[in-house]
């Protein structure tokens, strides 16, 4: 990340350059979410279709606004926000998503371990935002609670009367879509 010549007021240099560094990161896993919604918009198959079909693209254009909103906030702080595919690759610490063309129930297990990473993320970011920049926190917990939403939107394809997940205890996107099935 380039140096940071200028930030807002109240925040030093370095105070800035954490902040920058946790909203990159962020950038980056919204970036890969957004192409991946799109992933599975193209590649979602069977019953259901059309409903799974629509119910993404309103989320992928919230990604790419929350990506949008990210970035400029690291360019308020005096940071170059990274949009590369190099920066998701380099800042990535999730798999990239594992399912191809595959039926509806598939795509949303795998899809909610993917919410669970991100959103997992989210609330370590905000925790360690809490004292250091109330702005930048504000800014993710509203992202996280809207994000928390569509989850919840994706468990309830997968949820049984009972409450209970078709996939619960899988651990790989591959594994909860083959218990999804």
């Amino acid at each position: 990340m380039a140096e940071i010549t200028y930030t807002v007021p109240g925040l030093d240099h370095e105070q800035s350059g954490t902040v920058v560094g946790l909203l990159q990161n962020r950038l980056s896993a919204y970036n890969d979410l957004h192409l991946t919604l799109k992933h599975v918009h193209w590649n979602v198959v069977g019953p259901h279709f059309i409903a799974v079909h629509e119910m993404l693209d309103p989320q992928v254009d919230l990604v790419r606004g929350y990506a949008d909103e990210v970035a400029e906030r690291i360019a308020t702080m005096g940071g170059s926000p990274q949009g590369t595919t190099g920066a998701i690759e380099a800042d990535r610490t999730w798999d990239d998503y594992s399912i191809g063309r595959d039926g509806v129930l598939a795509h949303l297990a795998a899809l909610d371990l993917v919410y669970v990473g991100l959103l997992t993320d989210h609330r370590k970011a905000i925790a360690l935002l809490g004292d250091l920049d109330p702005v930048t926190e504000d800014i993710l917990i509203g992202h996280t609670a809207e994000l928390e939403k569509f989850q919840w939107f994706i468990r309830a394809h997968l949820e049984d009367i009972g409450g209970q997940l078709t996939h619960a205890g899988a651990t790989s996107e591959a594994n909860a879509a083959a218990d999804a099935r």
